[in-house]
């Protein structure tokens, strides 16, 4: 009898350093993102946005980690870690931060237990 061997068919996407990407991106998978996005982000797995990756937009998805730089609000549906090195300037809603110390963050934060639309 055959063995069958089941593939993770989880997907990681990448936008390159140099990359520039005008438009909205919705995915099923995980996300790199080390050029530059203008647009919003929607995906059901991890966003790493990194020291050179920048997002003009909004964003939601499950985890993300920001190195580098957001302009716009984000949501996440579990763990937002920024870097020392990342940048936000929007609202954030999400269920767990993580900040190092050296972010910089301008704008609001609320925790899920504090919106009503988890």
């Amino acid at each position: 009898m055959a063995k069958t061997v089941e593939l993770d068919n989880k997907m990681i996407n990448t936008i390159t350093e140099g990359t520039v990407v005008k438009g909205n991106i919705t995915s099923p998978g995980d996300f790199r993102i080390d050029g530059m996005l203008e647009g919003n982000i929607t995906i059901n797995g991890k966003l790493v946005i990194d020291r050179n990756g920048k997002v003009i937009g909004d964003i939601t998805c499950q985890n993300a980690t920001v190195i580098g730089s957001i302009e716009g609000n984000i949501r996440v549906k579990e763990l937002l870690a920024l870097s020392a090195t990342a940048s936000i300037k929007g609202d954030i809603v999400v269920n767990k931060l993580s900040i190092e110390p050296g972010a910089i963050f301008t704008g609001s934060c609320k925790m899920f237990d504090e919106v009503k639309d988890n």
